[in-house]
């Protein structure tokens, strides 16, 4: 587990590397993280998936500056889906493509923010598999997500910031024709997959609006459900046949 650079445009893009016991190749992961930036939960996601086999990367979408200054933008960014943070997650892609220790089949997995990215990833770029947790839907869903990887997706009932956002993913999923597993846990809010940190000053509202970490208890089955999807899809061809 390692600080790593990601070349971008001439310049380079902060990242965190975590690598699986043993010897590689291995299936590559792009971690992107929550509105609050590459926070030690969002880094102990990336260890979680190298220990089940996954060379996963977080890249740091901020460059090292707070989160406060960049969320707008990358908010943006993620509504108009264009701006520089794509530039950044095709970049961490390619980067793990061209390790000799990847099998050059990658997956994307965002949460709240990050989840909304990776969704719009998976049919931008050649990702094989894509996890979103949380994350607002694109405009035009359906047509947005025409010709998306496969796509595994967790919402929480009791979250007032995503009402029915599940069931409109289904809905357009099934309209785009992408193999996908996507499921609205009940008596649960955001945030329930991961131990988050959230700011002081955000707390009344994330537990208000968002009922943050409500329904933890269904994280061992959501998790379940993004490993069994990644083991499916971004297993090595070659080596099953």
């Amino acid at each position: 587990m390692t600080d790593i650079s990601i070349p971008l445009g001439g310049r380079e893009l902060p990242g965190y590397l975590a690598v699986p016991e043993g010897e590689g190749p291995w299936p590559g992961v792009v971690v992107l993280f929550e509105a609050f930036g590459a926070t030690a939960d969002m880094r102990a996601q990336a260890d979680r998936l190298a220990s089940h086999g996954y060379l996963a990367v977080l890249p740091d979408l901020y460059h090292g500056a707070p989160w406060l200054r960049c969320v707008r933008a990358a908010m943006r960014d993620l509504m108009t889906r264009r701006g520089a943070t794509y530039d950044s997650i095709e970049a961490a892609r390619r980067w793990l493509v061209g390790r000799d220790d990847c099998t050059g089949r990658t997956g994307v997995i965002g949460f709240c923010m990050g989840g909304g990215f990776a969704l719009v990833a998976a049919a931008r770029y050649d990702f094989q598999a894509a996890a979103a947790n949380y994350g607002i839907l694109p405009r035009d869903a359906a047509r947005t997500l025409a010709g998306a990887c496969p796509v595994v997706a967790s919402y929480g009932a009791d979250d007032l910031m995503l009402p029915g956002a599940a069931a409109r993913l289904e809905r357009a999923l099934t309209r785009a024709g992408v193999p996908h597993d996507v499921k609205e846990y009940p008596r649960t809010g955001h945030g329930f997959l991961t131990d988050t940190d959230v700011p002081a000053p955000m707390v009344p509202l994330t537990k208000v609006v968002l009922r943050q970490g409500r329904g933890r208890e269904n994280a061992e089955d959501g998790w379940r459900r993004i490993l069994g999807f990644f083991a499916e899809h971004l297993a090595d061809k070659e080596s099953t046949t």
